[in-house]
């Protein structure tokens, strides 16, 4: 089934589709829209792009594209950015939950329920840290892996951290998904 889905993306990414028909996300692109956040950002979508399985993304892609479900929902496009409105399969597009993916980008413990969480809090108390600050150390090697893994819980719908609203993930965008250009 087809869906409607949309994507802020840098004015450049529509250079790219007019050129060579397609555009995948690169290192160099995230650095450059991240500014100085980019290597902790880094973190979190390199681990994202770890959880997929090459079968599921073409090989030369290494970072997913954003999309938004509701036209609203896209961020608003600025002078050097342009919004896509594409229609892709519904099966390409890998949803993401919107709570759970700040946490991970604020590097903090995914819970599998108030227990679990109420335990990794009095660990990170014991150690007087927040999870952020164990994971951007060298020195907590066992509590960064703890909060790294629990991240996989990001495809686990049973978990709810209070939320049910989710972005959603492909690998390139295609010259002929794009229906509309909104700059």
């Amino acid at each position: 089934m087809e869906v409607r889905v949309w994507t802020k993306q840098h004015i450049t990414v529509l250079e790219d589709i007019e050129r060579s028909g397609r555009y995948i996300p690169t290192k160099d692109r995230i650095i450059r829209d991240m500014g100085n956040h980019d290597h902790l950002i880094l973190i979190a979508y390199d681990w994202l792009a770890s959880q997929f399985p090459t079968a599921i993304k073409p090989a030369d892609a290494t970072y997913p594209v954003w999309l938004s479900p509701t036209r609203e929902a896209v961020m608003i496009p600025d002078r050097s950015s342009v919004v896509f409105e594409l229609a892709v399969d519904q099966d390409i597009v890998t949803p993401i939950n919107i709570n759970k993916w700040g946490s991970i980008l604020n590097f903090s413990y995914l819970p599998i329920d108030e227990s679990d969480a109420r335990r990794h809090r009095e660990k990170l108390d014991a150690f007087g840290l927040s999870d952020a600050q164990a994971v951007m150390s060298r020195f907590y090697p066992e509590l960064k892996q703890e909060i790294i893994s629990s991240w996989s819980r990001l495809f686990d719908d049973s978990i709810s951290l209070g939320g049910d609203n989710y972005y959603g993930i492909i690998w390139e965008v295609k010259r002929q998904w794009i229906k509309q250009i909104i700059r």
